[in-house]
């Protein structure tokens, strides 16, 4: 991998209090591509031969059974994809693809490994980034579980807005079919979701999103950072 991008994958949590040596150990094995969109990385099942780190671009990470796909995650700069089947050695539980060009740098999992067992940091690190992983997935399944699909649209729109930088108007980040999916609705369910919420003020025009009235938008949807501060 050219040294030009080593401080991009430095910078994360994951590797920053790693000894110099085991870092560049572990990137000496290492290469980035470059991929177009709609470009499928990996698919379920498969063995994970790789850790992934986005540089650019977006991955969407997704399963698919019996017919049927859904959306799980986002994956955006800079961060890794799927760290737990590498540490575990175990097959891809979910598939990747790219949904717009993107610059990913592929570490091999046995170097991954490998560096685990005699880095303490960054050990650590991978144990801290795993646990913060469960907690938005338990996170996920409140907000699929415990909320209806109309609240847990007006939910997303308003974590969408506060990541778009808190004004009133803000684009979807991206199409309505993949949102649908990543709610657990069907498109056709999602648009009667959004008209449900106008009298809420949230008006929509194509992925254009804008809300008239914060303050009942909220208090329909009773955000909770216990299942919507992914931070935490």
């Amino acid at each position: 991998m050219p040294e030009q991008h080593y401080p991009e994958v430095r910078a994360l949590g994951l590797f920053s209090g790693m000894t110099d040596e085991n870092f560049f150990a572990l990137m000496r094995g290492a290469y980035v591509q470059n991929f177009p969109p709609q470009i499928e990385l990996i698919g379920e099942g498969e063995p994970s031969d790789f850790l992934h780190v986005v540089l650019s671009g977006s991955v969407d990470l997704f399963s698919q059974w019996n017919g049927r796909d859904t959306s799980l995650a986002t994956v955006r700069p800079i961060s890794t994809f799927i760290l737990a089947a590498t540490i575990k050695n175990a097959p891809y539980l979910m598939s990747a693809r790219t949904i717009e060009k993107s610059r990913i740098v592929l570490i091999p999992s046995q170097d991954v490994r490998a560096i685990f067992d005699v880095d303490g940091n960054f050990a650590r690190a991978i144990v801290t980034e795993l646990a913060q992983c469960y907690r938005s997935v338990i996170k996920s399944q409140k907000d699929l579980k415990l909320r209806t699909s109309l609240e847990r649209l007006a939910n997303y729109l308003l974590r969408q807005q506060k990541r778009a930088g808190g004004g009133a108007a803000f684009d979807l980040d991206f199409e309505k079919r993949r949102l649908a999916s990543v709610l657990g609705m069907t498109p056709e369910n999602l648009s009667r979701a959004f008209k449900g919420l106008l009298p809420y003020g949230v008006s929509v025009e194509g992925t254009r999103i804008t809300i008239n009235d914060q303050t009942d938008l909220e208090r329909f949807a009773k955000p909770n950072p216990l299942i919507d501060d992914f931070s935490t």
